[in-house]
């Protein structure tokens, strides 16, 4: 990394000082005031050539290049103008099992637990065999599953129209063979997904695309819809449409409050006091409800997890002893390797293959106690409701307090609408939040085999080997009385946080909106020009972006030099 930016300047002098220094920085000089570098180009042609000193390595790629960047570069976004699929979704390029490297890899797993939608993409002469790209699928379920937002995997085999001998067969036959052998695929890409643990994920969420670029280009010997990517573009479209509808509701927010703030009440007194207790009632009613439910849920989990404790005081001993004393590494290999799991909090990433977690061994019997139910109570799929749908079921019951109260419609219009925007906020913030509840159970476990791990780090030499495996071992049986049941009651507390912080917002904001919309000591409707001038700029902002057209590229030079590229 320094050589890439200092060449062999930094060898010689090597002090804080003079690597910061400006003179190393005159191309990049929004680095030193913390600010993004913007590329503008006509071509990707000429995109890329001005692009490449920030994202490659000077080994590969980029003759004629004085100074490489990408040591410094956090992150790269890239804006296409005119491309209606890509205006308001993101699409994010990532290694297919996390990096080696610690700070990529956490950015990684950051980034995959966000996604709403999962693409795996191989070569459909490979889909079932390759061994890395199913071990991807199955060792990040719980990122993308209960430990993430994903709602959607897709599993994409490339180059479906590359058929044997085909210069020796006629079109239509090449053409029957190429439909035949992606039907046969698909089925059996779906076979291999029905053998992995879905208790993150539902059937109905595993999609399979067969795709050909090439073909959809040339039109040659498919249909356009045959290749499959007029899918994948139509499923892009969807994700964009989701987009208008934030927009229409901010134009509906934003009208609604401008005839709240241009209008005049003409309600007396009483009738205000009125439907403010019929409200209120109504509000102490809905709040009930929604507390009974997640009162059922938190007995649900604890039952569950109170199974997983069980099972995981009868199966941690074997999982132990084949982690110290793994039947298939040698000593010297192994050493090397325990080094690395001790220096790494528990985990090793190997060049190749799948990356090793004890922590999360130890914690499995947990995570598959409440996998099942996690996923029904916390779904990611956008048709099914958090919490069984407690909060998008939850009313103030204003439409029918409209029919009987006409004189204060319009503040029940307004209780309405923020009704309405409070429930989505909920339902994001409980499918965010949720990720955080069910990472705990690893979490703590990490954290109670934190002092072996610093423990064996320090052993060095002859028998050292030996020394780590007595340190790990004894930590475990020291500790497992209360590391497990100590995993299952935090996350428990954790829950129940959660659970309690959402009933308060539902109850506080509701009880704040309606005492705001109907004061009885004042006959005009509340001053609300600060929040229609706040939607005001939001809806603007919605308008703005959907007609920019402009190609930017945004370079982040906001971290570090050790930040990753």
């Amino acid at each position: 990394m320094l050589s890439a930016l200092y060449k062999d300047e930094w060898e010689n002098n090597r002090s804080p000082e003079n690597l910061c220094h400006d003179k190393h920085f005159r191309e990049i000089p929004e680095f030193i005031n913390s600010e993004k570098k913007i590329l503008t180009s006509e071509s990707a042609k000429e995109l890329s050539a001005k692009l490449v000193k920030y994202t490659r390595s000077g080994s590969t790629t980029g003759e004629g290049v004085q100074r490489w960047f990408w040591p410094l570069v956090k992150c790269v976004t890239v804006r296409v103008p005119n491309n209606e699929l890509l205006q308001h979704v993101t699409l994010v390029d990532l290694p297919g099992s996390g990096d080696r490297n610690k700070s990529r890899d956490k950015m990684w797993r950051g980034v995959v637990e966000s996604c709403s939608t999962v693409w795996i993409v191989t070569d459909i002469n490979r889909a079932t065999s390759d061994k890395e790209t199913w071990e991807i699928l199955k060792n990040a379920s719980s990122l993308m599953g209960n430990g993430g937002q994903c709602q959607h995997i897709h599993f994409i085999c490339t180059k479906s129209d590359v058929i044997e001998d085909s210069d020796e067969l006629s079109t239509d036959r090449v053409h029957a063979d190429i439909l035949k052998r992606n039907v046969q695929a698909k089925e059996e890409v779906k076979i291999e997904f029905r053998k992995l643990n879905k208790k993150q994920f539902s059937d109905e969420c595993f999609k399979v695309f067969t795709v050909s670029s090439k073909e959809y280009r040339k039109k040659k010997r498919l249909e356009p819809s045959e290749t499959e990517v007029p899918k994948l573009q139509e499923f892009l479209q969807n994700l964009n449409d989701c987009h208008s509808e934030t927009l229409n509701y901010v134009s509906g927010a934003y009208g609604i409050l401008s005839l709240i703030q241009g209008a005049s009440s003409t309600a007396v007194a009483v009738k205000k006091v009125d439907v403010c207790k019929e409200l209120k009632g109504n509000l102490h009613h809905g709040c009930a409800k929604v507390k009974k439910l997640m009162e059922k849920t938190l007995r649900d989990f604890r039952a569950c997890l109170t199974e997983g404790v069980q099972k995981s005081s009868g199966s941690w001993e074997s999982a132990l002893r084949n982690f110290l004393f793994p039947k298939r590494i040698k000593g010297g290999a192994y050493h090397r390797k325990l080094k690395c799991i001790v220096a790494n909090n528990g985990t090793f990433k190997p060049k190749k293959g799948k990356q090793e977690n004890f922590n999360e061994k130890l914690a499995s019997w947990l995570t598959e106690s409440i996998d099942e139910e996690f996923r029904k109570t916390f779904p990611n799929d956008s048709k099914c409701e958090p919490l069984s749908g407690a909060i998008s079921s939850f009313t103030l019951h204003t439409e029918k307090l409209m029919e009987k109260y006409k004189d204060v419609r319009l503040q029940l219009e307004y209780l309405r609408t923020e009704e309405e925007k409070l429930k989505t906020k909920l339902n994001q913030r409980i499918r965010m939040g949720k990720k955080d509840v069910y990472n705990s159970l690893t979490a703590t476990i990490e954290e109670i085999m934190q002092k072996c791990y610093e423990d064996a780090a320090q052993c060095a030499g002859k028998g050292s080997l030996n020394a780590m495996r007595e340190i790990i071992e004894r930590h475990v049986r020291s500790k497992k009385d209360c590391m497990f049941e100590g995993a299952k009651e935090t996350m428990m507390s954790k829950l129940l946080l959660f659970m309690e912080d959402i009933l308060n917002t539902l109850g506080r904001t509701m009880w704040k909106s309606i005492d705001l919309s109907l004061q009885t000591d004042d006959q005009s409707l509340p001053d609300i020009k600060e929040e229609l001038e706040t939607v005001k700029q939001y809806y603007n902002k919605l308008k703005r972006s959907s007609d920019e057209s402009t190609a930017v590229v945004c370079i982040d030079l906001t971290g570090l030099p050790t930040a990753q590229p």
